[in-house]
């Protein structure tokens, strides 16, 4: 009876282990799921508002205010430049002046008090921006990590930049580009699944796509003088996108060749084209 009784036991525990385990891998799967489905709505089209979405609505390029009308007017990205302060503050800016001020040798609360935008924005910082930008679920984050004078800076901005996008969960919405080939690598090598574009336009696609590239994100005259790397970078599987298309007749040219995004400080006018 003993014997019998614990055999009986066991058996029932293992039930309930069984069991269990079932469940907490459900859990798991729907979660997982979830997840996906989640981050799964982005905006269906090629449009993405350089430096945000400023000009018809006159607002200041690379704020917060330019980014929430890229979101209104449904764009699949807003593209945004990232600066390091000399206190080590990521700012949201695409000169390496700030309005004339110099960034890299100003600390943040000076670039606060010299200026504002011309909205009244303060110059954004990356946590801001992200902040901003992560409230929806329908428009990307394009992240250009912009060049710094050493290569040590470039490393210390980038931590920083993986460090705000990391702290914020901010992951699902970034896509990083940048002219720095250094940094584009340290992307590469440092964020898992990144999706990194280089924009500098001297590689061709199969360099890219060597070195781990997500896509090329080149001058619309980089493919013209290169007409055979939209085939190039497709046969690869690399994402296409032409940077900086403000005429029609370029947007129509581009529409035409199939690529994947179209920069442009003209986001209204491109609708108007993937819309007839």
């Amino acid at each position: 009876m003993y014997i019998a009784s614990g055999l009986t036991n066991n058996k029932k525990q293992h039930t309930m282990n069984k069991r269990f385990f079932v469940a907490i891998l459900a859990m798991m799967i729907t979660g997982t799921a979830l997840a996906q489905k989640q981050f799964k709505s982005w905006n269906k089209n090629v449009v993405i508002a350089h430096r945000g979405a400023f000009k018809t609505q006159n607002l200041p390029e690379n704020s917060i205010a330019s980014l929430k009308e890229a979101i209104k007017i449904g764009c699949f990205g807003s593209e945004f430049d990232v600066q390091f302060t000399k206190d080590n503050i990521v700012v949201v800016n695409h000169n390496g002046d700030f309005l004339g001020k110099d960034i890299a040798t100003s600390t943040y609360q000076e670039l606060v008090d010299y200026k504002k935008l011309s909205n009244g924005e303060s110059i954004p910082t990356l946590v801001e921006y992200l902040k901003a930008g992560i409230k929806q679920k329908k428009t990307k984050l394009i992240l250009e990590i912009k060049p710094q004078k050493t290569q040590e800076r470039e490393e210390a901005l980038t931590k920083s930049v993986i460090a705000t996008v990391n702290e914020l969960k901010a992951t699902p919405w970034i896509e990083y580009i940048t002219f720095s080939h250094f940094i584009g690598k340290y992307l590469i090598a440092n964020v898992p699944n990144a999706k990194v574009s280089y924009l500098n336009g001297e590689l061709e696609p199969a360099k890219l796509k060597e070195e781990g590239f997500y896509g090329l994100d080149y001058h619309q005259n980089v493919f013209k003088k290169n007409p055979d790397w939209i085939k190039q970078a497709k046969d690869l599987g690399l994402i296409i996108n032409v940077w900086t298309v403000n005429a029609a007749a370029d947007m129509d040219r581009l529409l035409e060749q199939k690529v994947d995004y179209i920069t442009t400080n003209e986001p209204e006018l491109l609708f108007t084209k993937i819309k007839k």
